[in-house]
């Protein structure tokens, strides 16, 4: 499976046991929607590699202790420290409203509250310290602040954001 069909659910920060048990810190609102998983793929410089999990369970709310199958020595553990952890698109709880995952904005419309056009969503940017749409208007890069208060309307079935500017923010890029 490759990396861009898969979402980032966490990273193996430490063991836990001489067992082999990891715990792993999860990128995730509701880490206990995560506690019934059968398998999870690990980054490894091979790519994604599948372990099945025999065990799992929430550690002091936030971590997810997990027991892997054929991970059984703290040697074995060892390996996989700082490794980060994927899961199929498709296993994402949906969501609804306007509610959004970054990767399902891509080709969306964005238009501002006066029912002007802005451009098209090209991606979500968020390596920085405010996730940014990045909208290609026509070859003009423009950045607009992941925000609640900006974000007027979703529309999943039209593909497009509404959203609800401060004044001038659009000027700066013209």
């Amino acid at each position: 499976m490759l990396k861009e069909d898969c979402f980032f659910l966490g990273t193996i920060v430490g063991k836990y046991s001489f067992k082999g048990e990891l715990l792993a810190k999860l990128d995730a609102d509701q880490p206990d929607s995560y506690l019934n998983i059968q398998s999870i793929l690990v980054d490894t410089p091979q790519g994604l590699v599948p372990y099945f999990i025999n065990r799992s369970r929430l550690h002091k709310s936030s971590l997810l202790r997990i027991k892997f199958e054929g991970v059984d020595s703290e040697s074995e553990a060892e390996a996989l420290l700082k490794k980060d952890l994927f899961l199929p698109l498709e296993m994402l709880p949906p969501l609804s409203g306007n509610q959004f995952y970054y990767h399902e904005l891509t080709g969306f419309y964005a238009i501002d509250q006066f029912d002007s056009p802005i451009g098209t969503v090209k991606t979500v940017n968020d390596s920085g310290p405010q996730p940014l749409f990045v909208i290609d208007a026509d070859g003009t890069e423009i950045l607009i602040p992941v925000h609640d208060n900006f974000i007027h309307h979703l529309d999943r079935k039209e593909k497009k954001i509404h959203l609800n500017l401060p004044e001038g923010l659009l000027d700066i890029f013209k």
